[in-house]
């Protein structure tokens, strides 16, 4: 059978969609029917998934996580299909989001009010977008050389907030701006390094730009808390994993 490789952080780990995958450490938060298993299913491949949330690009290419190693050791050359979600973390795109959505008195706290005010800064922010790419460009890079037989497919992230205009509420429209200029820096910076770096790219925050958190038929959670056996906020639905999953069997399906 086909191997098949998914690396990425929680945006393809799908943490709160039941079930967890089997076998998978808890602090993964890797979910049996995230898009590399839906994916698997249909192309009838075998799966590796090493996604896990909260990895950074560190983690994908050479820091361990929780005792888990870095996911590219998860490749061994015969792989023919490659999948990445990336980068989030890196800029801080959803902790700047579940910051925002804190009480405002937890700024003020010495330690945990200084993270909290370094992820909603837009100058910092900025300077993390601006690192980013390099970032990419180099997973980009090892994924070619370790599976030089594999179709590479970034996959960047789904739509979280609406279009400019929209309320997004509790967030603020600053905060929300801030939200959307990160998303579109993030996406970006993906495409240029797929393209960089002889990868392709599945464009899921296109294809689900109507499908936000807050729309009639969303594929993304909005606020909320973290509560067992439901999605994380800021994070994929059942039906954005599905919708993923869809663009890659379409995407893989193409010479």
């Amino acid at each position: 059978m086909t191997r098949y490789v998914a690396l990425g952080s929680s945006m393809a780990a799908g943490p709160g969609i039941r079930p967890r995958a089997a076998g998978s450490p808890r602090a993964a938060s890797r979910s049996s029917r995230n898009y590399p298993h839906l994916a698997a299913e249909r192309l009838g491949l075998d799966l590796v998934d090493v996604t896990y949330s909260g990895a950074t690009t560190a983690n994908v290419l050479r820091d361990p996580q929780r005792g888990a190693p870095p996911q590219v050791d998860a490749l061994n050359g015969s792989e023919e299909l490659v999948t990445v979600t990336i980068g989030g973390n890196d800029v801080g795109y959803v902790p700047l989001l579940f910051a925002a959505t804190l009480p405002t008195m937890l700024r003020a706290t010495p330690v945990l009010g200084e993270k909290l005010r370094a992820f909603l800064d837009p100058a910092a922010r900025e300077a993390a977008l601006n690192q980013v790419g390099a970032s990419l460009r180099e997973v980009g890079q090892v994924l070619r050389e370790r599976s030089p037989l594999a179709r590479i497919l970034f996959v960047d992230y789904l739509t979280l907030l609406p279009p400019a205009g929209t309320p997004a509420p509790p967030l603020s429209g600053d905060i929300a701006e801030l939200g959307r200029r990160v998303a579109h820096r993030l996406a970006q910076e993906t495409f240029e390094a797929a393209q960089a770096t002889g990868c392709e790219v599945i464009q899921a925050a296109e294809a689900s730009r109507y499908h936000h958190a807050w729309s009639a038929d969303p594929w993304t959670v909005g606020t909320g808390w973290l509560l067992p056996r439901r999605p994380a906020p800021f994070h994929p639905n059942a039906a954005g994993m599905r919708a993923v999953a869809d663009l890659i069997v379409a995407g893989f399906s193409q010479p």
